[in-house]
């Protein structure tokens, strides 16, 4: 799918994979958010990650970010890791703005969620 829809590309028992739409605003946050919810019920939950790849989006904002940490949040809840795949420079800048560069740079986000929650933590639960 293209434009402002969503798209999941696979669940698999190793989590479940999403492609960014190449529009991801606050205009299309509603349908970008049920198509992330949708990937990862379909993945069984503690194996594997979410793994979103961002390459295609070329227009966006800040709930693009937003929507990333719901995403990141998510994921854990179901016992899955999240990478990120893929980020254009805007959206490192919104991360790098808003202190939560950990979202794109995949420090410790690989794997399923720790147990010891670190400063990094902190700034995604906002």
């Amino acid at each position: 799918m293209t434009g402002s829809t969503a798209e999941a590309v696979a669940s698999t028992g190793a989590g479940a994979a999403f492609a960014l739409p190449s529009r991801v605003t606050l205009e299309e946050a509603t349908t970008v958010l049920r198509g992330l919810e949708a990937a990862l019920e379909a993945a069984p939950p503690g194996g594997g990650a979410l793994r979103i790849d961002a390459a295609g989006v070329v227009e966006l904002d800040t709930a693009a970010v937003a929507l990333l940490l719901q995403a990141r949040r998510l994921a854990r809840a179901r016992g899955l890791g999240f990478t990120l795949t893929g980020a254009p420079d805007a959206l490192r800048a919104l991360a790098d703005l808003y202190g939560v560069e950990s979202l794109i740079d995949g420090a410790g986000l690989a794997g399923p969620p720790s147990s010891a929650a670190g400063p990094r933590a902190d700034a995604s639960t906002m």
